[in-house]
């Protein structure tokens, strides 16, 4: 079976992150990347079903030269090669323009399975695996916490506000998982060095056959008009016990309309 995981290098959630004032994109030089949290455990799924299955793990990129160290960090958990998407023209392609850009990859790369984290810490959409389904032609099945294969049927527990929907289609397919479908593992030291030596293959836009003026920000459907600093936090109301605590804090907790 032939697996693609889709993963994202995102600015670290523990740092402060900032737009661009040039072009109002998301200003990644200002903070460190890490490997997108939802998509490890969207690598760790991908390596279980072909511990269990046999076959291969791809991981698929997009992003700058940077984005090299979350491909690393995924080959050292256990994936077999990677494909990396960069070109200066995919620079503030939003959510649309992005699902096309990878989406023409994929089909270049070809699948029996895609997999995606259920969304990216930067920006939140989780439309992305909806999107690409939409493009590849494929099933979708998201919000999975349960992932079952058998010959080329796939099965999936799909996580609802009530429990869950049992959803099933038939590969190839587009399938995200939520964080509670399972444990990433550690990258070993022999995986570490086990991953220096895997390929990684760069691709622009001509080698996958993706049109320029279809994304970066001229393609974008959407765009950021005006943007501003948080204002500095105020300071915090204190309430002073004087046998009335409970009912001074209640009015409180009323006035903000959280009870």
């Amino acid at each position: 079976m032939n697996i693609v995981v889709c993963v994202k290098q995102v600015p670290d959630t523990a740092t402060e992150r900032k737009l661009r004032s040039d072009d109002k994109t998301l200003d990644r030089d200002a903070a460190d990347g890490v490997v997108n949290e939802l998509d490890e455990y969207a690598v760790e799924e991908a390596l279980r079903l072909k511990e269990a299955h046999g076959g291969e793990v791809t991981v698929l990129t997009m992003g700058p030269g940077r984005a090299t160290e979350t491909i690393r960090k995924a080959l050292a958990m256990g994936a077999d090669k990677a494909v990396h998407l960069s070109d200066d023209a995919l620079h503030g392609s939003d959510a649309l323009a992005t699902s096309y850009a990878m989406a023409q990859t994929l089909k270049k790369i070809g699948f029996d399975l895609v997999i995606l984290g259920s969304e990216s810490t930067d920006a939140r959409t989780g439309v992305l695996a909806a999107m690409l389904a939409e493009r590849l032609g494929t099933p979708q099945l998201t919000l999975a916490n349960k992932v079952d294969v058998d010959g080329t049927a796939i099965a999936i527990q799909r996580v609802t506000d009530y429990g869950f929907d049992k959803v099933e289609a038939t590969l190839p397919a587009v399938v995200s998982v939520v964080e509670k479908i399972n444990d990433p593992r550690y990258p070993s030291f022999k995986g570490i060095m086990a991953a220096k030596k895997k390929k990684v293959e760069t691709l622009g836009i001509a080698d996958a056959e993706i049109a320029a003026e279809l994304v970066g920000l001229a393609g974008a459907w959407s765009e950021v008009a005006e943007f501003a600093a948080a204002p500095p936090r105020a300071a915090g109301t204190i309430v002073k016990d004087e046998g009335d605590g409970g009912t001074k804090t209640a009015d409180f907790l009323a006035s903000k309309k959280f009870i």
